[in-house]
């Protein structure tokens, strides 16, 4: 039996040796794997930074975001006051009377020998492509006055500028 109880302790003791020896090895890989220099633990610092980087970069891009859309709300809403505005304007001009157009006046004739072509006149019904609208700025160039704003924008700038 003596034989057999030593055998059973070499046994015993080169199993505790082993396990020994594995969590030696173990203990070494977790410390590498923690470590802050390298391996998981550096990983894990960097992608917490980079998540602080991006979250501030949102925020930021938020931030700006949110006052582009209400910027781009301001503008949309100006527009629309402007083409209602506009829409009425070109009603308004719809509803004007014709006004008659004056006569052009005769043309001097050539001082040359040479007899000028007569120039094609047009159709009396034909109006000028100027006054397609009834413009009031082409009544105003010919009276020498100066034309009439027709944004209210426009004229607020105008009269601030004078």
């Amino acid at each position: 039996m003596d034989l057999m109880q030593t055998i059973s302790d070499l046994l015993l003791f080169a199993a505790a040796f082993g396990a020994g020896t594995y969590c030696f090895v173990l203990s070494r890989r977790l410390a590498r794997l923690s470590s802050i220099d390298k391996g998981l633990g550096g990983a894990i610092a960097v992608l917490s930074a980079q998540v602080d980087d991006l979250t501030r970069a949102l925020a930021k891009a938020r931030s700006g975001s949110e006052e582009t859309v209400a910027r781009l709300a301001a503008r949309m809403e100006e527009a629309e006051t402007l083409a209602n505005d506009l829409e009425v304007m070109l009603a308004a001009c719809h509803d004007l009377p014709e006004v008659p157009r004056a006569e052009p006046a005769a043309e001097p004739e050539p001082i040359a020998e040479v007899e000028a072509e007569p120039a094609e006149e047009p159709e009396p019904d034909a109006e000028p492509a100027a006054a397609r609208f009834g413009s009031r700025r082409a009544r105003s160039v010919e009276d020498d006055e100066p034309a009439a704003p027709v944004f209210r924008r426009r004229a607020a700038s105008q009269e601030a500028a004078e």
